[in-house]
């Protein structure tokens, strides 16, 4: 299995489609990496894994992730809305991995 990828580095590279799916596919490379991490090496409960997942289950990432996007979508904080719908997607996304 290779090093994951830097995920805020290619959620700043988000633009279309294709960029898009990257994201998301090293999304799930970084989750399986943190998998077989934690599987040598399990991290203390309550606590976010070797790779900073805090969400380890589909319904939970979910969760978290909408969350997140309601929670930012209310504040004047994230600029990139607006201007670039794939890169909140992804956003999105990556919030589901730390979002409590």
């Amino acid at each position: 299995m290779s090093e994951p990828l830097d995920l805020d580095e290619l959620l700043e590279h988000v633009s279309d489609e294709a960029s898009f799916i990257r994201f998301i596919k090293a999304l799930g490379a970084d989750f399986a990496h943190e998998r077989s991490l934690e599987g040598l090496s399990p991290s203390a409960p309550y606590e976010a894994g070797a790779s900073g997942w805090e969400n380890g289950s589909v319904d939970s990432f979910l969760d978290a992730a909408a969350a997140w996007a309601n929670s930012s979508s209310r504040s004047s904080s994230y600029e990139g809305a607006v201007s670039n719908v794939w890169q909140r997607c992804a956003a999105i996304l990556l919030a589901g991995k730390f979002y409590e």
